[in-house]
């Protein structure tokens, strides 16, 4: 084969390992969607076992059949959700060509275990539950029979008691007293079949003892048996349900506690994966950019010392050499960035919003970081962590995350657990742009004035990064339009900017961006949904 021939081939390699980097990239943003996913569902797991064991404690504490059955409707309900979600789970399709390629998540033994527990938990809550409904059931019939005989027995003590008191007989006296302090101790206090047998001694005494009067008394006390016996009876199934209910909601406790266990070995393996996962991808990439990079130097040698060329010539072959390097590392550097943008866009795109907003506030944070006094590099490091601030949204449920309207209590304190969810993910890497991004994505919601959150840090408490993209994030959210609201005119964003001036945003801050408004308006401009 000759020189020429064996130039162009070497050009098809140089050309086929450019485009494997590029296959990496498309790979990289592919299993991170998928791996999103995941994490998405195992989080409406653990939600729906929550709702679940929240349904056997309230459903021990109703006092109506019809609420009763309201709950059991529920839970059937949440019963078919957890069993279509893992359903889904177990016919995930396997990607063979990308399983050799790349660690997939969901196909790790321990994952596929600690779900294992997760789906054994939700069986044990299930089988509860059964038994809580079936004993909560037979509980209310109790409830209902000793409601409607407890006034019976009241009224029919009350005048056996006006008999007894007027005949003024003392073994009757003696026996009515013990049958008051036990039928106390029996209703209120030991509802056990001990208990009753003492309530019904005193009962066959005064039987025994007005077997000869004349009067109603001794029919009286007949009857009193009969309603003390069928009350004493059902207040003890009662109490026999509520011992059951009791240990129950024990076991469901342990349930629940095993559950936040798993949870958190499941958060920490999927952080360690996916930590691993991007620590993997880069090392291909290097690996095969040095190779395109040596083997374009080995070329550029064995050409030289096979082809006569002048010394112009061979400063221009180098010099073309040297810009297909650049070049090269100019691809592999974008490509990370664009993973970075990528991972970024993952929470806004899941919010239904676009992916233009990571880039508009990664801009601006660069502007504020470069004018706040950061070095050029330390600025371009934030503008690239800068887009990970919300990527704690892939952990938040479509229901909450895509509501169209205000949140409740309870929905703005799961929306607001985001910024959490995201630190955890990037906290265990030990890269300086990923740890920069786990403090933008933990800080970039606290507030100047200490009411933000997850920690209510104030002032220059909380880190200039997290100052910046908040006060970034900020500007470009409120001048969106989202499912939940219009755009805001800038007149009413920059009001609410001098307003917020020392309380929600860093002071310092707020003046920069007023001085330079006109570059935050250019990026806003080009980079424009």
């Amino acid at each position: 084969m000759n020189i020429r021939n064996k130039v162009k081939l070497s050009f098809v390699l140089i050309i086929a390992m450019l485009l494997f980097l590029g296959l990496i990239s498309v790979v990289i943003t592919y299993q991170i969607k998928e791996n999103s996913n995941f994490r998405e569902s195992i989080s409406s797991i653990l939600l729906m076992q929550e709702s679940m064991n929240d349904i056997i404690l309230e459903s021990t504490k109703t006092t109506e059949a019809k609420k009763l059955e309201q709950l059991h409707t529920e839970f059937v309900t949440y019963e078919k959700h957890f069993e279509d979600l893992r359903e889904m789970l177990s016919q995930h399709k396997k990607h063979y060509l990308l399983s050799t390629l790349l660690p997939n998540i969901q196909e790790d033994k321990t994952i596929k275990n600690y779900l294992n527990d997760l789906y054994t938990n939700e069986h044990r809550l299930e089988l509860m539950y059964d038994e809580i409904f079936k004993l909560e059931r037979e509980k209310l019939e109790y409830v209902s029979v000793f409601n409607t005989l407890y006034p019976q027995e009241n009224n029919r003590r009350v005048e056996i008691q006006d008999h007894i008191l007027h005949n003024n007989r003392i073994d009757q006296i003696k026996a009515l007293s013990d049958l008051r302090y036990y039928s106390k101790e029996m209703l209120y206090q030991h509802g056990n079949d001990a208990t009753m047998q003492k309530w019904l001694v005193p009962i066959d005494k005064l039987i025994e003892a007005t077997q000869n009067d004349s009067g109603d008394l001794h029919e009286n006390l007949i009857h009193y048996k009969e309603v003390v016996r069928t009350i004493a009876e059902k207040a003890i199934k009662i109490e026999e349900t509520k011992l059951i209910e009791n240990t129950t909601i024990d076991q469901a406790s342990e349930v629940l506690d095993d559950n936040k266990k798993v949870s958190v070995s499941l958060e920490e393996m999927i952080a360690e994966l996916s930590s691993r996962f991007l620590d993997q991808m880069r090392l291909i990439q290097l690996f095969v950019g040095m190779v395109t990079i040596l083997f374009i130097v080995f070329l550029a040698i064995k050409v030289s010392r096979n082809v006569s060329l002048t010394m112009d010539e061979v400063e221009a072959k180098i010099a073309e050499g040297l810009e297909e390097v650049n070049a090269l590392n100019r691809e592999i550097e974008d490509t990370q960035k664009e993973v970075l943008f990528t991972m970024g866009s993952i929470g806004e795109t899941r919010s239904k919003e676009t992916g233009n907003h990571v880039k508009r506030v990664a801009e601006y944070t660069k502007i504020l970081a470069l004018y706040y006094g950061l070095d050029e590099e330390e600025a371009e490091m934030l503008k690239l962590a800068s887009p990970m601030h919300d990527i704690g949204k892939i952990g938040i449920p479509d229901s909450v995350l895509n509501k169209p309207g205000r949140f409740d209590e309870e929905e703005r304190e799961i929306m607001n657990t985001h910024s959490m969810l995201g630190y955890e993910m990037l906290k265990h890497s030990q890269r300086e742009l990923l740890k920069m991004a786990a403090i933008v994505a933990k800080e970039h919601h606290e507030r100047y004035d200490g009411k933000g959150y997850p920690d209510k840090k104030s002032g220059e408490d909380i880190h200039i990064y997290g100052r910046i993209t908040a006060l970034a994030d900020v500007f470009d959210a409120l001048g969106s339009e989202r499912v939940y609201k219009p755009a805001w005119d800038d007149e009413k964003i920059f009001a609410l900017f001098q307003e917020e001036r020392g309380k929600q945003f860093d002071p310092k801050l707020v003046d920069i961006f007023f001085e330079h408004l006109d570059a935050f308006l250019e990026v806003r401009e080009n980079l424009k949904d």
